[in-house]
This record gives structure tokens, C-alpha cells and sequence, in this order.
């Protein structure tokens, strides 16, 4: 240990110094969730006293030490293992024991994102990647019912599930909100959404609204030959009403396959992510994350990053949670943010911004994970038959801006078609109307299937020339 360390060490009170531990032997032993924060101490603390404060208060402890402590409680101390004093980065290993045994990621996040975010100690402090073990990945639900089970059901397999936002956001009655969806439908389109604030208002009331798109649906299946899904916001005031809206559209004669659960995952929480994970395991559970920004904007000093939010509601189970459009879309973000925690939750190995994920939960020496990993490279299903094994995939789903001419860009940035993308005004902009925007998304994709640039392929599709002349005008 270096001098400028063993100082560091040295300045720790009793308190501080048994949350500290820069000689761990292996954190990845399977005893231990680890993460890595970015932190600026506040006050007087340096950096390594200001991470020792940060494990205690995540973990065991509180600002002075207790009598109360015993010796087992002390096995449950959060450790500062390692630092990194240029970039002022911390590694903290929490004991995976601490958490809930029910599987419970709103228990996990109450510790390391929890109070810690409030602390006077800091004046910055980001949690920035995790790493599960595992032995602790046994402990969760992962995803149930997947995009490739989508797919299955739409008969859609070489490229993106094309989908859209039903706009205006809010302030359709019931019928229109269901012309809109049938307009996208005949056009072409896959999948259609609930934006995000859709509740049972007085002027869309919800009965009416789910039984308005099951006629939608089942006229345009009838007219087009082809599946259809539409995606239900279900969060609501409280877990009757909840699962009330879920029955209803359960009981409401829809296919099973044709409709997924919407649920607001950081607004509504996440009991109420995993109540619907465990109600309904065979239902699409789409993870909205409207408010994510004031945890996860790189400039936002206090919070967690986007991987950390998507890899844990992959760890809850969702069907998918939108990522950010990479830059390419009107959200913040970029491809290093963005692009890395799509990766991160499709697939069974991936490198985040500090550690290499595996979601095997056998050991990731045997033989048959290492066939998995190289089966889900070459995009073939895993875990159909053998799904303890790992944890199921989470979606992209990829919303925010885009809109038929920036499908390809897009899908050059994420290095993969396995995604849901939703545009709104990117369909119902176009001059024509939604039937023609959402023809016009057809036929982007097409040409990139055909490996046609789209300018070429638009002299002989309409509605795609006209969707190339307008949205570069916007």
C-alpha cells in the first residue's frame, strides 16, 4: 500500500475504519454486491473518511458507532475496497445478506441509493455500475415473459418490433385513442403504448379505453393478417385499482401475447414492479422510467446512472425498460451511456463501465453457460428450456425523437435490431397522417433489411419520401 494510502487509512476514526477494507481478498467470492460510486466529499472529509461514512449509512452503521453492535453485525459492514484518488472513484462490497431474501430490489436500493443521496458528508456521489453475483442472482425474478416470447407472437424475428406513442399524450376520448392505435396497426405497425400519465381520466375513461383498442386490434389483425400488441399503463393510486386494470384487461378477450402491463417503475415503485413480475409471469411487463432524469442526467452530480437503473430492472424482472435513444433521439444521453445499458440487460455477458456482468447462475466456467454465451452473441433464444441457468433477457426499448428517417442511424449506434422502438410525433407527424407514418417506418426498416439507402428506396414509397422531406425540416 502506497504511502498517500496508508495516510488515507490512517485518518479513519474506530467507526470509519471497520467500514474499510483495501486488502479484500475477492470480492467476487459470491459473499458480496458490489458497486462503484463517483464521490466528492463535503466538509472537512476526505475522500476515503467520506466512503467509509457513505458504507456505514448503505449498510450496518450511522454517525457515531453503537453499542449495540455485535459480532455478527459487523459481518454485514459495507467494505471500501478499493479507490481510485485521480478520478475520485469508490468501490464499495455490500454482503448480499443484508437484502430482503424475498428478492426485494426496493430493499437494495434503500441501502445504496437510499439516504446516502442525502448526506451532508458529500457534494457528489453517483452510483455509476454494479455487479451481482451469482449466488444472489438465484434470489431474484428476472424477466418472465421476454421480447423473444414477443416475437414468437408477432412472427417477427430479423429486426426492431416497430411501435409507437399514442399523441397527443393526453386528451383523446376513448374512441379516438383507439383510431389512433388502428391507423398504426393497418399501417404496418407491431406495437402500440400507453404513454406514460395514461390513467382513467374523465374524458378517456379506462374501461371504455381497453375495450375501444380490443375492436381496434381485432379489426386490424383481421385486416392485415398479422399479430398485434398494445401495452397498458396499470400503475394507479394504489395495488387494488392496480391489479383491478389488470383483470380487466386480462378478462377483456384479448389473446394472451397481445398485450403487455405498463408500469411507471420509478413513480409508482418497485413493489409495484415486482408485484406485476409475480402476478403475472406470463405477461410483457414494460418498465417506464418517467423521473429517471433527476437521478441519471450526467450532470446531475447526485444518483445513479442509466446501467444501474436497467440492470436492476432486469433484476426485478421487467420485459423491458426504455434505455435513451444513444444522442440520436431529442433525450439526453449518449452511446456510452445509453448503448452500454441496452447491452447490459439483453444480454447473458456484457462489460458495463466497470464490471463485466454475467447473468448465469451457474458457474460461468461450465461448459454449457460458456455454449449459452456464444448462442446469445450469435442472437439465437436461450434459456427456453433450461432457464435456470440465467436470467432472462431484459428489452431496449427505445423512445424519445426518433422517427423513420433515424431508424437506421439508430440501429448503427446499437449494434443490434433486438430492440422496441416507440416513436410518437416520428409517426403521427407525418403530413399524411398515422396510417402513412407508420407505413413510412415500414418502409425505413425495409430498405435497411435490404441494405437500400433510404433516399433510394423512398423514389418508389411514398410515404417514406414523405417523411424523409418533413422531418429534417422539424
Amino acid at each position: 500500500m502506497s504511502s498517500i494510502y496508508e495516510d488515507l487509512v490512517s485518518s479513519l476514526d474506530s467507526k470509519q475504519a471497520a467500514y474499510v477494507n483495501l486488502e479484500l481478498p475477492d470480492p467476487t467470492n459470491g459473499e458480496y454486491l458490489l458497486g462503484v460510486f463517483h464521490l466528492i466529499p463535503g466538509g472537512e472529509l476526505n475522500i476515503l473518511q467520506a466512503a467509509a461514512e457513505i458504507a456505514a449509512e448503505s449498510s450496518t452503521g450511522t454517525n457515531f458507532k453503537v453499542n449495540t453492535e455485535t459480532k455478527f453485525s459487523r459481518v454485514m459492514n459495507a467494505l471500501v475496497y478499493q479507490l481510485d484518488l485521480e478520478r475520485n472513484l469508490v468501490w464499495v462490497a455490500y454482503p448480499w445478506r443484508l437484502f430482503d431474501r424475498g428478492g426485494n430490489v426496493q430493499n437494495i436500493l434503500t441501502y445504496i441509493v437510499g439516504n446516502i443521496l442525502g448526506m451532508k458528508e458529500i457534494s457528489a456521489l453517483k452510483l455509476l455500475d454494479v455487479w451481482f453475483p451469482p449466488s444472489m442472482l438465484e434470489q431474484y425474478d428476472g424477466p418472465g415473459f421476454t421480447v423473444d416470447d414477443m416475437r414468437e407472437y408477432l412472427g417477427v424475428y430479423d429486426r426492431p418490433i416497430l411501435g409507437t406513442i399514442v399523441k397527443p399524450k393526453m386528451g383523446l376520448t376513448s374512441a379516438e385513442y383507439a383510431e389512433v392505435c388502428y391507423d398504426f396497426w393497418v399501417g404496418g405497425g407491431d406495437f402500440v403504448k400507453n404513454d406514460e400519465p395514461q390513467a382513467n381520466q374523465d374524458f378517456c375513461p379506462y374501461d371504455k379505453m381497453v375495450m375501444h383498442v380490443k375492436e381496434a386490434m381485432d379489426k386490424a389483425v383481421k385486416e392485415t393478417g398479422q399479430k398485434k400488441v398494445h401495452s397498458f399503463n396499470v400503475s394507479a393510486a394504489d395495488f387494488d385499482i392496480m391489479i383491478e386494470r389488470c383483470e380487466m384487461i386480462v378478462n377483456a378477450g384479448f389473446e394472451p401475447g397481445s398485450y403487455a402491463f405498463l408500469i411507471d417503475g420509478i413513480t409508482a415503485g418497485w413493489m409495484a414492479i415486482q408485484t406485476i413480475r409475480r402476478r403475472y409471469p406470463n405477461v410483457f411487463l414494460h418498465f417506464h422510467r418517467a423521473a429517471h432524469g433527476a437521478y441519471t442526467r450526467p450532470e446531475n452530480p447526485i444518483g445513479f446512472s442509466v446501467l444501474v437503473l436497467s440492470k436492476f430492472a432486469r433484476l426485478a424482472g421487467a420485459s423491458g425498460i426504455h434505455t435513451g435513444t444513444a444522442g440520436v433521439g431529442k433525450m439526453k444521453g449518449s452511446p456510452a451511456e445509453d448503448v452500454v445499458a441496452a447491452h447490459n440487460i439483453q444480454y447473458l455477458n456484457s462489460t458495463g463501465h466497470f464490471f463485466e456482468q454475467s447473468w448465469t447462475k451457474i458457474m460461468d466456467t461450465d461448459k454449457d453457460a460458456i455454449n449459452l454465451v456464444h448462442e446469445d452473441l450469435a442472437h439465437h433464444v436461450i434459456l427456453d428450456d433450461d432457464s435456470w441457468r440465467g436470467m432472462k433477457k431484459c428489452c431496449p426499448i427505445v423512445s424519445g425523437g426518433l422517427n423513420p428517417v433515424r431508424l437506421k442511424p439508430f440501429i448503427d449506434v446499437m449494434g443490434n435490431v433486438d430492440f422496441i422502438t416507440t416513436m410518437g410525433s416520428g409517426v403521427h407527424a407525418h403530413p399524411e397522417g398515422t396510417r402513412s407514418g407508420a407505413m413510412a417506418l415500414v418502409q425505413a426498416c425495409e430498405a435497411y433489411l435490404k441494405g437500400v439507402d433510404i433516399a433510394e428506396y423512398a423514389k418508389d414509397h411514398k410515404e417514406l419520401a414523405q417523411a424523409i422531406e418533413f422531418f429534417p425540416k422539424v
